[in-house]
């Protein structure tokens, strides 16, 4: 018979719960995994990696077009829908089966069901509405995460209007395509279906697109976007959607109340998130549920003692390694280790993987003005960079912020080629809380596009050799 008792049970098998199972058995302690659909979670089977499959395929389409540039030649270039979709699908598998091998390798065990607190330190496992299982454990962690935010009137129906799952399975490819919201899960869609030939357009309600970015980033992306073809509408909302046999017309109100139609074949619903905070028995616990998001201090507890949170299911930023990250901490705090802090959040950087790249981590240059901070700034384009000019990747900039009386770096922003596996040598710096002066002594390998974070560093301090 099955073990049923535990000293850790997570609620949850994606990147948060999955990551602080396995550091609980590392701990010496007996860990579980409830999981009701795949493990890896949303990240892995329907967020971050299949998407990322995606995008890299447009990559390579837009790549292979553009051939003449680089004194190549490809003639018929085209692209296989169904094959690209299939591509996706089987990474996401691949890391699937990856994650059900760590599990066991670790000696975490998985329940396949879904999990309810019915009391203290008591979880009851169902599977289609029949008992798998009643585990106890003096410690539970909810990683249920969280799901595509709905808006009144504009509901998906998976057919004409989409969420992220029905996007990235397309049966066909749609010619003209909306989508509301331009964060980083609508903006990446966007730029993928532009990359393979739809006419695209983009709803922002705020006055710019990638709104949690640097305005100087944002501003970039918008012409980037545009010289692609891509149709953006910023300060304006989606009122109606009127559907029809195989399109959407939707209507449009702009900032000054003026209204328009646009009619489409398909739209995507990109507008943020909402917890998955349903169902799992927060009922008659001190839990604390705010705007769908389960609320927690800085070690994941919540109100009821022995529950914790991590994940999308809590505060943001709902971003995959925040929420592994924030399993590690919660469960080494759970174990007593002596060395444990807080999650800063601040220094989590951010990437989206559309074309170009958007990177950033820390504060944006208004958002250090406003907290009262003197600032020095520094960019660097990527235009002067070798290896970007060499890569035939041009377009793109580097931009620091630094506390101009402490040397401080409080921010870096980037968009263009490959800046997301840029962005943590900042991500790093900050840890470290590194100054001007070590960024600007440490030496950068050439030719890279890395040297770009040295140039934006010494274009702060009136250093800056290449511009």
């Amino acid at each position: 018979m099955a073990d049923t008792s535990f000293d850790l049970i997570v609620v949850g098998g994606g990147p948060g719960g999955y990551v602080a199972a396995i550091r609980a058995a590392q701990l010496k302690m007996k860990a579980a995994v409830v999981e009701r659909e795949h493990l890896g979670g949303i990240c892995l089977n329907w967020g971050c990696i299949p998407t990322k499959a995606l995008l890299r395929s447009a990559e390579v389409y837009h790549t292979m077009k553009h051939a003449d540039s680089y004194g190549l030649s490809a003639t018929g270039v085209s692209f296989d829908l169904a094959r690209i979709v299939k591509r996706s699908r089987n990474v996401a598998g691949q890391l699937n089966r990856g994650v059900g091998f760590l599990l066991k390798k670790n000696k975490v065990a998985v329940f396949d069901g879904h999990a309810k607190l019915a009391g203290k330190g008591k979880l009851a496992v169902t599977k289609d509405g029949k008992p798998v299982a009643d585990l106890t454990a003096k410690h539970i962690v909810l990683a249920t995460g969280a799901r595509a935010r709905s808006l009144p009137g504009l509901e998906p129906d998976g057919k004409l209007v989409w969420t992220y799952k029905e996007a990235m399975v397309p049966a066909a490819m749609p010619k003209s395509l909306l989508v509301i919201g331009s964060g980083a899960i609508g903006i990446e869609f966007a730029s993928f279906f532009r990359n393979l030939g739809a006419e695209v357009t983009v709803v922002e309600v705020v006055d710019r697109i990638l709104p949690v970015e640097d305005e100087e980033i944002s501003a970039f992306a918008r012409k980037a976007f545009e010289k692609q073809g891509m149709k953006i509408v910023t300060g304006a909302t989606v009122t109606a959607l009127k559907k029809g046999a195989d399109n959407v017309t939707a209507t449009i109100k702009a900032a000054d109340g003026k209204t328009s139609d646009l009619t489409v074949d398909r739209v995507i619903l990109a507008v943020g998130i909402v917890g998955n905070v349903e169902n799992i028995g927060l009922e008659g616990t001190a839990v604390k549920v705010d705007k769908t998001h389960v609320v927690v201090d800085e070690w994941s507890r919540t109100g009821e003692p022995g529950v914790y949170a991590i994940g999308d299911l809590t505060g943001p930023p709902w971003l995959a390694h925040k929420a592994s990250h924030e399993g590690v901490i919660c469960v080494e705090k759970i174990a007593g280790v002596n060395d444990v802090h807080p999650l800063d959040v601040g220094k989590i950087p951010g990437c989206t993987y559309c074309m170009p790249q958007v990177a950033s981590v820390g504060l944006t240059e208004a958002a250090a003005k406003k907290a009262g901070r003197q600032v020095r700034v520094g960019r660097f384009p990527f235009i002067g960079n070798g290896k970007a000019i060499a890569l035939g990747e041009p377009e793109g900039m580097v931009k620091t912020v630094f506390d101009a009386r402490t040397g401080e770096l409080l921010g870096a922003h980037m968009i263009g080629a490959e800046v997301t596996e840029l962005i943590q040598g900042y991500g790093t710096a900050m840890t470290l809380e590194t100054t001007e002066a070590e960024l600007m002594h440490a030496v950068f390998p050439h030719p890279t596009l890395s040297e770009m974070m040295h140039e934006a560093v010494l274009d702060a301090y009136g250093r800056v050799i290449h511009i």
